[in-house]
């Protein structure tokens, strides 16, 4: 599935109703995805959501546990939600458990949902950079030393993560400042779902500017981007989206011919990393994707 300019990736099922998950119905669709040859298969965090959705560092586990080759990610923790030494110590035993088949990706998310966790608004987006330095550091250091305004650590953590000296790590989102975060702090960058492909291209016009000025040499970053993805199904992961997020405007669907020319889009755009979410249905998605869309695309 893979080559050396466009790598494609899908999305693990995480949209599951209280008692219907399936683990044979798990097991079955990863094996297919690492027969097919998918570089990799990523989660989403949403903790509040308005649909059923499980959580990612779960779903990872579970998934890196059923699979031997494909590495596991998500796009994107909420990180200024979390304890970053807990997370880190999830994320580098991950690392551990899955033999260095982890990819590792932070958003800064909304204000929103700030109080809801008990973090303040103030300073949340230095917390949110310091937590990031603060993972790194705990997984590369052998005695971490961090004296930043939201964190004081002295401390050590073991192990620390399989891949040296950490996981790739992406940054995702879509401000001009969160693009400039993701060429201090990151490995790549990742486009959200919601964006539309217009939007993804201006992001990535951005994100070359800001490595250029970095003197940071764009062959070595990733330009990743989320695509909800629907082959034949338009309406259905219409109302999926506008159900998520009021809109269904960054939706690729349609017939195959109609998928092809928008996923060719999003990688004339930029991305080296294709991120194929369907939302639902994801079995029945990933036989027509492989069979109807990916051949007309490598």
């Amino acid at each position: 599935m893979t080559d050396a300019i466009t790598r494609f990736a899908v999305s693990l099922p995480q949209q599951v109703a209280d008692g219907t998950f399936d683990p044979g119905e798990f097991r079955a669709y990863l094996t297919r995805v690492e027969e097919l040859g998918f570089h990799s298969a990523w989660t989403r965090e949403g903790t509040l959501s308005p649909v059923p959705t499980l959580g990612p560092m779960e779903v990872m586990t579970y998934a890196a546990a059923c699979t031997e080759r494909l590495r596991i990610g998500c796009a994107v923790f909420v990180s200024v939600l979390h304890q970053p030494l807990q997370l880190a110590k999830s994320l580098s035993t991950l690392d551990q458990l899955s033999r260095g088949r982890l990819e590792v990706g932070f958003g800064l998310g909304g204000r929103e949902r700030l109080g809801s966790f008990g973090v303040s608004p103030d300073g949340f987006v230095t917390r949110f950079t310091e937590g990031i330095e603060l993972m790194k550091a705990c997984w590369s250091q052998p005695q971490v030393s961090f004296h930043g305004r939201c964190f004081q650590v002295e401390a050590t953590m073991e192990p620390k993560t399989y891949q040296k000296p950490y996981p790739p790590v992406w940054i995702g989102g879509h401000r001009p400042a969160a693009i400039r975060r993701a060429v201090r702090h990151g490995d790549g960058f990742v486009g959200a779902g919601a964006a539309t492909t217009a939007a993804f291209a201006e992001q990535v016009r951005t994100l070359r500017a800001e490595l250029e000025r970095a003197g940071r040499d764009p062959a070595g970053f990733g330009v990743a981007k989320r695509v909800y993805v629907s082959v034949g199904e338009e309406d259905r992961i219409g109302v999926q989206l506008r159900h998520l997020y009021g809109t269904a405007e960054s939706a690729v669907a349609g017939p195959p011919e109609a998928v092809v020319r928008g996923l060719r889009e999003v990688i004339e755009a930029g991305a080296d990393l294709v991120l194929l979410d369907p939302m639902t249905d994801e079995a029945q998605q990933l036989e027509r994707l492989a069979t109807d869309v990916l051949p007309a695309l490598l």
